[in-house]
């Protein structure tokens, strides 16, 4: 699997934030749509990439896009501070909340 710099990949979408925006949160998802199952943070506790349950390793950008297009299940995108970011979808639980995942 190629090696990709996450930290550098973050650091582009939060100065590329005003591109990214849309103000519809809703993106179902769809049947094929997989789960977020690890996540990578920075030094600032940022998550900055996440795993998916097939072994998948998606930088932020092309994680939020995936999650847009309805392929990451069990997650919301929505706008605040002055960008689109993913969320959890809220469910009460909070073990499953991408927070808490373990890294990778």
């Amino acid at each position: 699997m190629e090696s990709k710099d996450f930290e550098q990949i973050y650091e582009q979408y939060k100065q590329d934030a005003g591109h990214h925006l849309r103000q519809d949160s809703s993106f179902p998802a769809t049947s094929e749509a997989e789960k977020i199952v690890a996540i990578r943070k920075n030094d600032d506790d940022d998550i900055i990439a996440f795993k998916t349950e097939s072994g998948r390793e998606l930088d932020y950008l092309t994680a939020l896009e995936e999650a847009k297009a309805g392929k990451l299940a069990h997650v919301d995108v929505f706008h605040r501070y002055g960008r689109d970011i993913i969320r959890s979808e809220p469910d009460g639980l909070k073990e499953n909340n991408l927070s808490n995942l373990p890294p990778f």
